[in-house]
């Protein structure tokens, strides 16, 4: 059975190189689970082929038979036309004026389904953003959406969330033969904490819900019992199992990096759901549980730099770390030895993403700022998540689209100097990190206490007045990130240039008195990495002393 899986993450990797973001994360948590009574949702959109930037659409009024035009987010197809509405909201990245977020993450499922009509799990996202105020809403016109002009995709899951709700939807489509989809929605009760990362996490759920609470398409179980993917009592319905793939990579994978959100923030951690993860045994994981102390913007953001740390899956404890501790593996994640196959950790903070944020939603700030969204590009975990706001139209110049690209360097751009950063720890992580944490917690503090007092000070201004403090606030926060990251990334070249770690006194470089370089430290490698050394080369590097 273990084998079984194993294999098949392989080929779910393998499969998942595809598709550009098939490897999302998003958490959730609901006001009440929230040190500051907001709604909260988190995105990494992780892709090997992703330019990390900030999408914008004005707020517009349209004429009747304005078409709009549907391009696939993942390839830039051109996929069709649909008639745009009267009016449409301004969106910045995944948040609207109105503070409605949504988020993503692909699981896929059943090949057959994949989806044949007009509108992607992309395009669904940002016309939604541009046609519903709050989270409710949001569902109604993406389920509205995919009954008329069908579902161009696979299997995916949204987080939506306004100021009060959060919901997670789940959809897939009916294959070649119907371009419909087949969905469930479930808002998540207040004062829990939930999340998804590639792997659908709708089990069973309430058929009779007086409260609203659940949604679902009319057919959604009667397909998969003409499907064959179902037979049992319409009560006993799994979303899940009906319609997703459940391996070692939906378990390790992906369940994994809920379990770990979860395992994070309940006393005494989450064991008893190992098994699930682990084996597929037991009931699954369940999609919600409710925290045992509130959380911040903070603690989300330090959860999307998530590497499974202190836990039994900790990527910087086994060999593949190195001698620096490194908690990355390149792709591809599956490999064989001696016929065995095997695979790498996959954690929430991973090297190929393209932009991630933290969305914190609350009606008691300012109407101009009552959707932030903590904004930062390529690896979360080296990141500076800088505020944007509901209010914001058009994104800073660092973060605009146009400013370089993915085979272009731009110094100007956040994405690369992020990249300049990152690249260069991945080669000597426990090295560097320190380094980078110290520049990356001196400018989130402070953009936090930032962002308290523009709430305090922003206090009945009025709404244009408000906007343009708080654009000016970001363009800051986005030029300051964009210059430090550059003269980090600077400095760590030049700190620890060919395998030295040069020493420093009073924030320079050291010198003798003469002025010449102080001989560097020389930082070596960790024991684990030594040891590993001389198991492998038997006596040939052993120091003897030569016989008399």
């Amino acid at each position: 059975m273990k084998k079984k899986l194993i294999i098949a993450l392989s080929m779910a990797v393998a499969a998942g190189t595809a598709q550009q973001t098939l490897a999302c994360t998003s958490l959730i948590a609901t006001p009440g689970a929230t040190a500051d009574s907001s709604a909260m949702i988190t995105y990494a959109a992780d892709s090997h082929t992703l330019y990390g930037e900030l999408y914008s659409q004005p707020a517009a009024d349209h004429t009747p038979g304005t078409m709009r035009k549907v391009v696939e987010w993942d390839t830039g197809k051109l996929l069709g036309e649909i008639p745009e509405v009267a009016h449409t909201y301004a969106t910045i990245g995944n948040m609207n004026e109105h503070g409605l977020t949504i988020a993503e993450s692909t699981w896929g499922g059943r090949p057959e389904l994949e989806g044949s009509g007009l509108i992607d799990y992309g395009s669904l996202i940002y016309i939604t953003l541009q046609r519903a105020r709050n989270a409710r809403e949001a569902v109604n016109v993406m389920t509205d959406l995919v009954n008329k002009y069908g579902y161009a995709s696979s299997g995916e899951s949204f987080s939506i969330a306004d100021p009060d709700e959060v919901w997670i939807m789940e959809m897939i489509g009916k294959g070649k033969s119907d371009p419909g989809a087949v969905w469930v929605a479930r808002k998540v009760p207040d004062g829990y904490i939930s999340g998804h990362a590639n792997h659908s996490r709708i089990h069973r759920f309430p058929l009779k819900d007086s409260s609203g609470n659940t949604l679902y398409s009319k057919d959604v179980i009667k397909f998969a019992r003409q499907q064959g993917y179902f037979s049992g009592k319409d009560e006993d319905f799994d979303f899940s199992k009906a319609y997703a793939v459940t391996d070692f990579g939906a378990l390790r994978g992906c369940d994994a990096r809920v379990w770990s959100y979860f395992n994070k923030f309940t006393d005494g951690g989450c064991p008893e759901f190992l098994t699930w993860i682990n084996e597929g045994a037991g009931e699954p994981m369940p999609l919600w549980i409710k925290p045992s102390r509130k959380i911040s913007a903070n603690d989300l953001k330090w959860m999307m730099r998530d590497h499974f740390e202190d836990t039994p899956f900790d990527m910087t404890q086994d060999i593949g770390a190195g001698p620096f501790d490194v908690p990355y593996r390149w792709r591809p994640m599956g490999f064989t030895v001696d016929s065995v196959e095997y695979t790498h950790e996959r954690a929430i903070a991973t090297q190929q993403t393209g932009f991630s944020f933290v969305s914190s939603m609350n009606n008691s700030r300012p109407e101009a700022m009552k959707g932030i969204l903590w904004f930062g590009v390529d690896d979360a975990n080296t990141c500076v998540y800088i505020p944007v706001f509901n209010s914001t139209t058009t994104p800073p110049r660092q973060l605009a689209p146009g400013n370089g690209d993915l085979y272009n360097i731009s110094w100007d751009a956040m994405f690369w100097v992020n990249n300049y950063v990152a690249n260069q720890a991945y080669n000597r992580y426990s090295q560097m990190i320190p380094d980078i944490r110290a520049v990356q917690k001196r400018l989130e503090d402070r953009y936090e206490t930032e962002v308290k007092e523009a709430e305090k000070d922003l206090r009945g201004v009025p709404y244009a007045r408000a906007a343009a403090e708080l654009k000016t606030l970001t363009d800051a926060s986005a030029a300051e990130t964009t210059t430090a990251f550059k003269e980090l990334g600077d400095y760590l070249l030049v700190k620890y240039l060919d395998g030295n770690i040069k020493k420093e006194a009073d924030g320079k470089f050291a010198r003798t008195p003469e002025g010449m370089p102080v001989q560097p430290e020389f930082g070596g490698y960790n024991q684990r990495y030594f040891e590993s050394i001389a198991r492998s080369t038997g006596d040939r590097l052993k120091v003897h002393e030569p016989e008399k």
